[in-house]
């Protein structure tokens, strides 16, 4: 039997699979109908662009700290992302090196208010997240535990 955990992490998830199959469902319903309601906007021609409010220096500084602490934890040496770098392949390792970047990217824009390039530095995160979730773990071999 091989135990899958999200990341390749030791020990128990964090969060069981009925909590991301409720999320999975959110998405999956409410996705459709975000696109709908877009696609009707832009046909009748009531979508425009939109820029975000100004934001107080305050919250830009705690923002860049706040994911300056994060990606220091993922990336420390048992750091979560610092495990997948060093058993990962190429694709891994460009997913891994994306997801990094399209976070300081998204602090970046979030910070100057350029919301086209937040809603796609978030997209570009999605995807490399995705695919490390999807992906197989190149240096690891299965559990073979029997059960009894």
């Amino acid at each position: 039997m091989r135990r899958v955990v999200p990341f390749g992490g030791g020990g128990a998830p964090v969060v069981g699979v009925g909590f991301l199959r409720f999320v999975a469902g959110v998405f999956a319903l409410v996705g459709p109908v975000m696109l709908v309601t877009g696609l009707m906007d832009v046909w009748r021609g009531e979508a425009g662009t939109y820029e975000l409010p100004p934001l107080p220096a305050w919250f830009v500084v705690a923002e860049a700290a706040v994911v300056a602490a994060f990606l220091w934890w993922m990336w420390r040496r048992s750091g979560v992302l610092r495990r997948e770098w060093t058993a990962g392949g190429v694709l891994r390792r460009a997913a891994i090196a994306g997801l990094t970047a399209s976070l300081v990217a998204f602090t970046v824009c979030f910070g100057f208010g350029r919301s086209g390039w937040v809603l796609l530095s978030w997209l570009a995160g999605g995807l490399c997240g995705l695919t490390l979730l999807i992906g197989g773990r190149t240096g690891e071999e299965a559990d073979t535990e029997a059960v009894s």
